[in-house]
């Protein structure tokens, strides 16, 4: 078991104080220098304190604890590397070591604050180590009690973007308003961690497809909304049904009576650990969000840049890898442009914030830890390029803007599947952040065209022109070539080869979200995956029959064809082919390679659907319980497949991870996936081994598991 790592006290700003002993409370603020919220990590000071207003460039950075001096588990901190997390946030820094070390804990935290990290992080790392000495477990160690499915479903997909680097790990997600049937398949083949809400866990204990016996760990996470919504004797109850030895951690915004009381009587001699957070954002900045595909954020951002009045921008992305990534993209589009991140020397991110700061630079890329402190009173907009996991990011970016009586403008980009945060940051701010729409084709054309005129007119005015008038009267003259011509060809020079208007932007899909019913409830109509916006359908020659999973066809286009997440769309299962949608502008060479690619060691010999199919309007074997007569599908494509607005993968048969529709169930991991450690694609861990040459995912080298890249939680 990791040691416990204290972190440091600093005098120069309030940080976490070292691990407090028994019965005593620790006091943590959000603006501490070591407070760099964690997910990613953040600037200390909140945007009025002292500090921040005084700060000039990026101050010295204190000796932080990092992840791994908290002694966090190797495979963990490369999954929290993966997912851009720098440094841990207060409730964190203090957290972890407690949990770490084996005491109970009792949080007070409002939501957004980075708790899901706080408890899940040390307890996969006690789940790493006790695969080591005993090898894989598929009992249930880790119980987490949530007040609603969409929190379970939160919390689930946070253990699983930290798990991917975990042998044979497994979450599973419990929740009323759903079907039993996944829910008691995965309990029944095993999750090492189950979250759920407590009536639901009831059940299953009622029925014994829930076994506590080995339980371990268990967390209380909004604890007084479980109680406000009388979830009480179902969490007294729960608990009283888990073994006397176990840790037990316990997260509130508030700490009533009754709180105190389970507290008291369940935990021993907890450490309690309290965060201020500071979730005031300023007045003086209009904050607005954009709802667009990850493909197509650059081309949304200087859509944005094109048409928005600024002086200075920050842009703040999650990693240090997209810093240097996107101030290129910027600058080979003509913006002037630079990067800042923890791994630049602190003398160059002064000289390059003294740039933007002079004006020789506009745009300044960065990541939270890096723009720590920043005032350059130039900057009037701040983009989220990437949402933040917790609000205290959210607020201390977009205080970079609207400082001192000035007005500034925020943007937050988001995609379907992040509404969530964006939810968790209005809720935590009191503050509703407004939508807004790409800018069109027409709008950016129109601001370039004014703008050109613009030039031209403070040109006239303030510019000697005295030679270059004589150049064009003696070359009208020699060439009887109007001087509308010669302007014109003139401005075509400018142009240096770059088009002078922009071409459309394919917009973000848009689904219609239909009524939420029980499984079977009523007709679905069905459409092709490739009706969305912007998408075309394409055929695999693999379907039911070969024990194909929407997880296995993302792990192939995803590991073999080079494709992100964001690109696929609505995925259709059917007896004997699958359709897909995938980007009408189709990378070059992506049909190629995967034109050897296998699921199940079935070659998929993908192709652009140019037909019905013979199944585009009728029913065809349910993926689970026989058949089912089935009428016209004209506008519910978005019951099957990769649904963005509602989360993740979904058979339109059964099985997906759904992360706000409870009533259809939650990831459907009885349903298979990818298990890089079971042999590449297999639907239900009993077969699939590939047959044929080509390339097929038995024999593909460990890589990300696709759940951790599309909302899927069962691990490697």
């Amino acid at each position: 078991m990791p040691t416990e790592s204290t972190p440091e006290d600093h005098t120069t700003a309030q940080t976490v104080a070292p691990a407090s002993a028994p019965g005593e409370t620790e006091v943590v603020a959000d603006d501490a220098a070591a407070a760099q919220d964690a997910t990613p990590a953040t600037e200390p000071g909140g945007v009025d304190s002292p500090a921040a207003q005084a700060a000039q460039a990026p101050t010295e950075e204190p000796q932080l604890p990092t992840f791994a001096e908290l002694g966090v588990d190797g495979r963990v901190l490369a999954a929290l590397d993966e997912v851009g997390y720098e440094y841990p946030s207060p409730i964190q820094a203090a957290t972890i070591p407690a949990l770490l070390s084996g005491r109970d804990v009792v949080g007070l935290a409002q939501t957004g604050t980075g708790k899901t990290a706080a408890f899940a992080v040390p307890a996969l790392s006690k789940l790493a180590e006790l695969s080591d000495l005993h090898g894989p477990q598929r009992s249930t160690r880790v119980l987490v009690l949530a007040p609603t499915r969409e929190l379970a479903l939160q919390v689930a997909e946070a253990f699983g973007s930290y798990a991917t680097h975990l042998e044979d790990f497994t979450v599973l997600p419990v929740y009323g308003g759903s079907s039993y049937g996944p829910q008691l398949a995965g309990l029944k083949r095993g999750a090492q961690v189950v979250v759920g809400t407590p009536g639901r866990v009831i059940d299953h204990l009622s029925k014994g497809s829930l076994k506590l016996d080995d339980i371990a760990y268990v967390v209380l996470d909004e604890a007084d909304e479980m109680l406000r919504m009388g979830f009480s004797e179902d969490v007294e109850k729960i608990l009283a049904q888990t073994p006397e030895e176990k840790q037990v951690a316990l997260f509130s915004a508030t700490m009533p009576k009754a709180i105190r009381r389970i507290a008291q009587q369940y935990l021993r001699d907890p450490k309690e650990i309290t965060v201020k957070a500071k979730t005031t954002t300023g007045t003086n900045t209009r904050q607005r969000y954009m709802q667009v595909m990850g493909p197509h954020k650059l081309d949304a951002m200087t859509r944005v840049l094109e048409v928005e009045d600024y002086d200075g921008v920050i842009v703040f992305v999650r990693t240090k890898a997209a810093t240097e990534e996107i101030a290129d993209k910027l600058k080979a589009r003509g913006y002037t442009a630079a990067a800042i991140n923890g791994d630049i020397p602190q003398n160059l991110r002064e000289r390059t914030v003294d740039s933007l700061r002079d004006g020789k630079i506009d745009i300044l890329v960065a990541t939270d830890v890096a723009a720590r402190g920043l005032d350059v009173e130039r900057i009037s907009l701040v983009v989220n390029y990437d949402i933040p996991h917790d609000t205290e990011s959210y607020v201390h970016r977009i205080g970079r803007t609207g400082r001192a009586g000035r007005k500034g403008e925020a943007i937050l980009f988001m995609t379907p599947r992040e509404k969530y945060l964006l939810r968790a940051i209005e809720k935590a701010t009191r503050q509703p952040v407004e939508q807004m729409r790409v800018p069109t084709t027409d709008e950016v054309n129109q601001t370039r065209k004014d703008n050109f005129a613009q030039q031209i007119e403070e040109t006239i005015e303030s510019e000697d022109l005295g030679l270059f008038r004589e150049m064009v009267e003696r070359y009208e003259a020699e060439h009887d070539v109007d001087a509308v011509e010669i302007a014109a060809a003139l401005a075509v020079i400018a142009q240096n080869g770059r088009p002078f208007l922009v071409e459309d932007l394919p917009e973000v899909p848009q689904r219609k979200r239909d009524r939420e019913r029980k499984d079977g409830d009523g007709p679905r109509n069905r459409r092709s995956p490739g009706d969305e916006a912007g998408m075309k359908t394409y055929k695999l020659a693999v379907g039911h029959r070969d024990r194909v999973v929407p997880g296995a066809v993302v792990g192939a286009l995803t590991h073999e064809g080079g494709l992100n997440g964001s690109q696929i769309g609505a995925i259709d299962i059917r007896p004997t082919f699958t359709l897909v949608g995938l980007p009408e502008n189709l990378p070059a060479g992506t049909l190629d390679k995967l034109s050897n690619t296998q699921i199940n060691g079935a070659p998929i010999r993908i192709q652009e659907d140019r037909g019905p199919g013979g199944a585009r309007s009728g029913g065809g074997n349910r993926f689970r319980g026989g058949d089912r007569d089935r009428g016209p599908r004209n506008d519910r494509g978005d019951r099957g497949g990769y649904r963005d607005d509602r989360g993740g993968y979904r058979d339109d048969r059964g099985g997906g991870y759904r992360d706000d529709r409870g009533d259809r169930g939650g990831y459907r991991d009885d349903r298979g996936g990818y298990r890089d450690d079971r042999g590449g694609y297999r639907d239900d861990r009993g077969g699939g081994r590939p047959r044929g040459s080509g390339s097929s995912y038995q024999d593909r080298p460990r890589k990300k598991s696709y759940g951790r890249t599309n909302g899927g939680y069962s691990g490697r």
